[in-house]
């Protein structure tokens, strides 16, 4: 019923994917850090951990503001200068909770 993927082509397609999700991310503006945190449990500054993490796997150098500049697609200082709100009490609270949660857990 499903034909096999090769290696090559999964690297190739979640290389795509992550790119889309990377382009989708900086199109979205308006969706902060934090609401992708209180969803997602993961925002724009986690996938730039990953990136580091990822490159220094493959033994490869990355410092982390290089990694958020790939991820923003403009410096992190640029981002928030534009993009970045003051979080509200009620995005404040959900993120605490989470993160109660998540360290029990």
């Amino acid at each position: 019923m499903s034909n096999p993927i090769s290696s090559q082509d999964r690297l190739e397609i979640e290389a795509a994917v992550y790119r889309k999700l990377v382009e989708h991310l900086r199109e979205k503006t308006e969706v902060q850090n934090i609401d992708l945190m209180n969803l997602a449990d993961f925002c724009r500054n986690c996938l730039s951990k990953w990136y580091v993490s990822a490159a220094e796997n493959r033994g490869i150098e990355i410092e982390y503001e290089q990694a958020r500049e790939i991820v923003y697609g403009m410096s992190y200082a640029e981002w928030k200068a534009k993009y970045q709100r003051e979080a509200t009490p009620e995005q404040q609270k959900a993120f605490a909770e989470g993160k109660i949660r998540r360290e029990d857990g």
